[in-house]
């Protein structure tokens, strides 16, 4: 069998070095990089299959919780994803009503917890128009004429501004803002 000086430039899959490799089916500088591959793809499989029986063993409790009206601290943890101390937390302030029937025996009222996490309604963002900015002369304010006429420090008005996003036009040494939505900030709307 002969000899190849064949010489094929290629990164390993496991360091990411660039190497020369003798063979096309080259995937791994060293046969350190090829062991170590080999291990961390081992123990990705051994991760995989323990979060599969995991999902298994999760899915039976929960169906079993969820026909129950009361369940433990621990089975509302495995059927809300609420940590441990938090159940507890809501217990101790009286936001969820319990019932302790001994030693590590205390019950809470699944409806009681699932009421804490009906959806709340948020207001459709996109049906409002934003307003374009009017940088027109008359229709803006400088800095200093903010916090002259509203009584607020130059700094806390530029805080303001960055903090709702209000849009700027800089003209020479002045930074210009538009009146309307200055006057919206200071009324409160």
């Amino acid at each position: 069998m002969g000899f190849s000086n064949l010489r094929i430039p290629k990164l390993c899959e496991f360091c990411e070095k660039p190497f020369e490799a003798k063979k096309v089916t080259a995937r791994f500088c060293s046969k350190y990089c090829s062991e170590k591959s080999g291990k961390r793809q081992k123990q990705l499989a051994k991760e995989m299959e323990a979060r599969q029986t995991l999902l298994e063993k999760s899915v039976s409790k929960i169906a079993d919780i969820q026909t129950r009206p009361y369940i433990s601290v621990s089975e509302a943890v495995t059927l809300f994803g609420i940590s441990r101390d938090t159940i507890h937390r809501l217990i101790k302030s009286k936001k969820i009503p319990a019932i302790n029937l001994g030693e590590r025996l205390t019950r809470v009222s699944k409806i009681d917890i699932e009421k804490m996490f009906t959806a709340v309604e948020m207001p459709d963002k996109s049906k409002e128009i934003p307003e374009k900015p009017n940088f027109e002369v008359g229709n803006c304010y400088t800095i200093s004429e903010i916090s002259s006429k509203f009584y607020a420090d130059p700094g806390t008005v530029t805080n303001l501004i960055k903090r709702n996003k209000i849009p700027t036009k800089k003209v020479g040494s002045f930074v210009y803002v538009p009146k309307n939505l200055i006057d919206k900030i200071f009324d409160g709307k």
